[in-house]
């Protein structure tokens, strides 16, 4: 589905790109695809818009993608619309051939879709919920870059993918050993990534955040990792807890502080740098606990 773009000229450091962004409904990807937006990009949207087994907080819905969809065009940006689970590969290349062919190129990539399973030790863990953690949060970015890049490279215009990894993808945490395998998986396919496509002039580089307050953490079964000790604790009681393992005074982060990095590593202002993992931490990963 695509909106026409109004008639007087788009400014911005994402004029005449196009962006693909996977989990636009809400939270951080909603934040990237707007943001991109008001920098001149059009926009390929995508969502799952429904649930996934062993995640217990609600996902993003079509209402949600159909709200982000409507705020783009008022925006001024051509956008694709699509509905589509990133751990289904073929659909994905379905989606981003569709895409192209409706905006005309391809130029940059934010493998955003994630999601938090259940905390649990990791000889606890079930088979089912490490292979779905580990489906989407590692091959549906895999997936994602997989429809994209061929467009890309035979465009000839270079471009950059980002993928949003997590502080997790760069050190230990306990009771969440799936999601860090994930995340620490998008470090090592964004390495390779960076290498295989210098050549093209396409740049890769991931982004690792600390925790930033949207419906992924905002919620009973993510306030349990910080709060192990309530029965059934909020965000808000473990505020003390997350200010502790930043270096900065605050709890998380916003979505904007994180978009801010997108739009960066996206833009030309970027345009020498690549293989990157870049924390967006609040000095997390700095903090001296000794």
């Amino acid at each position: 589905m695509t909106s026409n773009a109004p008639d007087s000229p788009r400014t911005g450091r994402m004029v005449g790109k196009v962006a693909l962004v996977t989990g636009a409904a809400r939270g951080q990807g909603r934040s990237h695809a707007l943001a991109l937006a008001a920098e001149g990009a059009d926009l390929v949207i995508t969502d799952i818009a429904g649930t996934v087994d062993t995640v217990g907080y609600p996902l993003g819905t079509a209402d949600e993608l159909d709200d982000v969809h409507r705020e783009l065009k008022e925006l001024g940006a051509r956008v694709h619309r699509a509905t589509v689970d990133v751990r289904d590969a073929d659909a994905m290349v379905e989606t981003v051939t569709s895409a192209v062919a409706d905006l005309g190129r391809l130029d940059a990539v934010v493998a955003n879709a994630g999601i938090l399973g259940a905390p649990a030790q990791t000889w606890q863990l079930t088979p089912e919920q490490w292979r779905t953690m580990l489906d989407v949060n590692l091959t549906g970015v895999w997936s994602t870059f997989r429809a994209a890049i061929p467009h890309m490279i035979d465009a000839g215009n270079g471009g950059s993918l980002v993928g949003i990894s997590s502080i997790a993808g760069l050190r230990g945490i306990p009771g969440v050993s799936h999601y860090v395998a994930a995340k620490h998986g998008v470090v090592g396919l964004i390495g390779s990534l960076a290498n295989e496509l210098a050549p093209y002039g396409i740049r890769a580089n991931s982004i690792h955040p600390t925790n930033v307050r949207t419906p992924m953490i905002d919620n009973p079964l993510a306030a349990k990792i910080f709060r192990p000790d309530l029965d059934e604790p909020s965000l808000d009681d473990g505020v003390e807890v997350l200010k502790r393992i930043n270096l900065l005074d605050m709890p998380w982060i916003d979505v904007s502080d994180v978009t801010d990095a997108v739009v960066w590593l996206l833009s030309d202002e970027s345009k020498r740098v690549t293989g990157i993992n870049l924390p967006v931490d609040a000095g997390m990963l700095a903090k001296y606990n000794g």
